[in-house]
């Protein structure tokens, strides 16, 4: 409840709002304001520093090949401007951790991937090899990848994609998995050592049993281009400004309140009798 003002301090009209806003009380208000939308101002111009982004990758630089340690390190997340980069490994297959993933496009037409285990430097790299017009198909792929498995290291080429997120499953198998997640593969792999990598890699690479196990070549083409945009953190910064000029109409209807109650007061009213009332 706002502090009455003293009576002596009321002169013989009423004071305007102007009077009233700048009186010490409500000045030094106004300071604490200044600071607060301050701080308001800084973290909005730190999210739109994140919300721009300013290293874009130079066009066509995706279609360069890459070791996948000079792009992303094990445990790290997948920057936008490095969704879909060509990158080389070097690694060998778990042969227990071939699992399928359903419900895939690939150009237009449902199907399943399989999706294996590649263990790189110790780290796990969930890997979709190729794809299966249905799930017969797709676990006869599974049955050959088991067999040909070998402990021998495999050198293969393909694209680096962002991790899509685990989901419910959408029937009564409660393992069935519909998104290329490798949080939801790590779940059913076997007994996993060391790092992982948090995106997933799509072979282009024939030479790892793509073909001798029946599978087609999973459609992954390069970036269309390149978002310059993070809409996520630029709503972030709409909202800093917002709470920044809310502190100054805070301030605003602060002494405006006052001043209202100065007027009641002046003309004989008690404000204190209205709330009463209203209770």
């Amino acid at each position: 409840m706002t502090a009455r003002a003293p009576l002596d301090e009321l002169e013989e009209f009423p004071p305007t709002l102007r009077e009233v806003m700048l009186r010490g009380r409500w000045i030094g208000m106004l300071a604490l304001c200044l600071v607060v939308a301050g701080i308001f101002a800084w973290l909005l111009q730190w999210q739109l520093g994140r919300a721009l982004t300013t290293d874009l990758v130079p066009e066509g630089a995706t279609e360069e090949s890459h070791p996948i340690t000079e792009i992303i390190e094990p445990g790290d997340n997948l920057v936008a401007s490095r969704v879909g980069q060509r990158v080389d490994v070097t690694g060998t297959w778990d042969p227990d951790d071939f699992l399928l993933v359903t419900q895939r496009l690939n150009d237009g037409t449902e199907g399943v991937w399989v999706t294996g285990r590649l263990v790189v430097d110790g780290a796990s790299l969930a890997t979709a090899i190729g794809w299966a017009p249905d799930r017969a198909a797709a676990e006869r792929a599974v049955a050959q990848l088991e067999q040909s498995a070998t402990d021998a290291p495999v050198e293969l080429t393909g694209r680096v994609i962002a991790d899509e997120g685990p989901t419910l499953a959408p029937g009564d198998d409660p393992y069935e998995m519909t998104r290329m997640s490798t949080a939801a593969l790590l779940g059913q792999w076997g007994e996993v050592e060391g790092p992982v990598f948090r995106p997933f890699l799509a072979l282009e690479d024939q030479s790892a049993g793509i073909d001798d196990a029946g599978l087609d070549r999973i459609v992954a083409g390069a970036p269309v281009d390149n978002d310059t945009i993070n809409w996520l953190n630029l709503f972030y910064a709409v909202e800093w400004a917002i709470f920044a000029a809310f502190s100054f109409y805070l301030w605003y209807r602060l002494a405006k309140d006052a001043w209202e109650r100065e007027l009641e007061i002046f003309a004989g009213i008690d404000p204190d009798e209205d709330d009463e009332d209203d209770e």
